[in-house]
């Protein structure tokens, strides 16, 4: 097996892309040898809907696309990454806007630390940024040689 897979979806940041990168990752984990019931596929799909749905919603217009890229690094971690070009980093809101929305970073910082995983942010060259997650990958999930997509 390569040291690395990579695989990446760029869609327009529109409610009907959040589904879209959903099917994407799943394909692309079922490629890679994540069987689809698997806890880490639950967990991975949601932080991806929370994550695009951000990009949707939280970027007011200024980010036309947004990006989900996926690497698997020796068979050891899952990197997920929901690139935008809106400047504004996500941030927790107060308890009492969460009444109705805002808890996505709070699900997916949960998701990760269940998972024993990593989120971290970082800037883009064009002013955006990228949401990262990384995850152990299961054992037991093997992905195929040379079924890489990108």
């Amino acid at each position: 097996m390569a040291d690395h897979q990579e695989a990446s979806v760029t869609l327009p940041s529109e409610p009907a892309s959040v589904a879209a990168a959903r099917r994407h990752v799943a394909e692309v984990l079922a490629d890679w040898g994540l069987p689809d019931g698997a806890d880490t596929a639950d967990s991975v799909r949601l932080i991806v809907s929370e994550l695009a749905t951000n990009a949707v919603q939280h970027t007011f217009g200024q980010s036309p696309t947004f990006t989900v890229d996926l690497r698997l690094e020796r068979e050891e971690w899952l990197r997920i990454g929901v690139t935008d070009s809106h400047p504004r980093w996500p941030r927790r809101l107060p308890a009492a806007v969460q009444q109705d929305n805002g808890r996505g970073m709070v699900i997916i910082r949960w998701l990760t630390a269940e998972a024993g995983g990593r989120l971290s942010v970082s800037p883009t060259e064009d002013g955006g940024k990228t949401v990262w997650i990384a995850l152990p990958w299961p054992v037991g999930a093997h992905a195929p040689a040379g079924r890489g997509r990108c």
